[in-house]
Formats: C-alpha cells, sequence, structure tokens
C-alpha cells in the first residue's frame, strides 16, 4: 500500500469527536484525525509488515500515522539509531506507550534504551524508557530475574520525579516487574516499601498503588499459580 493511499484511509477514519475525547486524556491533537486503536489496528492488518511505509508515516508528523507506523513496522528492521530519532519525537503519552509496546520492546537493543532514556531530562523520552522497563516484563518471556535487577535501581532513583507522565511510567514498571513471578514480587514489594520512607509526594504515591496491587489477592494467586 502506497504511502497516499495510507493517509486517504486515514482521513477517512478520521472523528472529531473522537479527537475533542483525545484532548480530554491529554493527548496532544495538533496533527490528529481522532481514530481508535482499534480501528488503527484494522488498517494495520490490512497493510501488514512493511518497514519502508512505516518510515514514511512516521515523517508525516501526523497522530495516528505514526502509531500506525509502530503497529506495522519490522522491529527485526529497526535500527538503534531509529529507535533514538523517534524517541525525541514523542509529544504525547499514548504516541509514546504504543510505540514501546508495539515495536521498540521487541528490539535488540530495548535493553540499553531502557536505561540510556530512563537517565533523559525530557518527560516523554525519560517516560519511554521506564514503558520499556514495563513493557518488557510482559513480552519478553526469555527475560530471566536478573535481567531485571538493574531496572530497580533506575526506579529507586527516579522515584522523586514529581512530573506526571514520569511518576507513572516509574510506578508502572515497579508494578509489571512485580507481577512477573514471586521472586520478583517480593523484590519489588520491598523496593515500594523503602519508598514509602521517602520524604516525597511521588514516591510515596508510586509505592502506595504498587504495594496494593503487588499484595492484592488477585496478584498473589497468579504468581502461585504460574509457579507451581
Amino acid at each position: 500500500m502506497k504511502i497516499g493511499e495510507v493517509l486517504q484511509k486515514l482521513e477517512m477514519l478520521g472523528n472529531s469527536k473522537s479527537k475533542e475525547g483525545m484532548s480530554r486524556f491529554g493527548i496532544n491533537t495538533e496533527k490528529a484525525f481522532g481514530i481508535s486503536i482499534v480501528n488503527l489496528r484494522k488498517l494495520a492488518r490490512e497493510i501488514g509488515t512493511d518497514h519502508k511505509l512505516a518510515l514514511e508515516l512516521w515523517q508525516t508528523g501526523f497522530h495516528e500515522a505514526r502509531i500506525l507506523a509502530t503497529m506495522i513496522d519490522d522491529p527485526k528492521k529497526v535500527t538503534s539509531s531509529q529507535m533514538d530519532k523517534w524517541v525525541k519525537d514523542f509529544n504525547s503519552w499514548d504516541l509514546c506507550d504504543q510505540c514501546c509496546n508495539n515495536l521498540f520492546v521487541y528490539s535488540v537493543n530495548i535493553y540499553d534504551k531502557a536505561t540510556k532514556w530512563s537517565l533523559s531530562k525530557s518527560e516523554y523520552i525519560k517516560r519511554a524508557g521506564f514503558v520499556l522497563m514495563a513493557v518488557s516484563a510482559v513480552h519478553r518471556k526469555e527475560w530471566r530475574d536478573p535481567d531485571f535487577q538493574p531496572f530497580f535501581s533506575r526506579i529507586i532513583e527516579e522515584a522523586d520525579d514529581e512530573r506526571n507522565f514520569v511518576k507513572k511510567a516509574v510506578n508502572w514498571a515497579l508494578r509489571q516487574i512485580g507481577k512477573r513471578n514471586t521472586a520478583l514480587n517480593k523484590k519489588a514489594i520491598a523496593v515500594a516499601e523503602d519508598l514509602m520512607r521517602r520524604d516525597s509526594i511521588s514516591a510515596k504515591w508510586i509505592a502506595k498503588d504498587a504495594i496494593r496491587e503487588l499484595t492484592s489477592e488477585k496478584v498473589q494467586k497468579k504468581i502461585s499459580k504460574s509457579a507451581a
């Protein structure tokens, strides 16, 4: 499918009410059509994997075109430089999360980027680092417990960041890693308990929310069952 045809389809799928709803959820709609993720996924299945088209879609700067690009790109062809270039274009939490969850998490460079980006001063780049930590706990089944240990250090060091999109991502990373298995659950809870003792509103919020979920009956049953 050619870029012009895809953009035409995106325009047709656009909805002004959906665009207004996106704005209410804090999504940057400056160059958005107002298209649901469900409809974008349908279009992505129609297109199939296409690295070249993904690069072209990203270059348009349109919000949904970029999300669609993350759905059709081939992670095996995504280079380290492409990841660094795209992450600098993140201007909305949903674009950040979709890109990390749909594409970047499957890259061979994920470990390096998660650590590097979590050190960034940019809110969205820093968020991306912690989102990668969170989604890796879900998608990287081949990883072992020691692979996640350095992520705890980053969580501890950045838990005082008061910026909304950062602290929510730090919390997400802590919760997802802690839901992976019993050993990581205990470690995540211990980290959260230490954060609770900090004189930091952000750290306390991250910790309280994480402890509530990680100690819940639902999560404890799930990880106990997976360990059996």
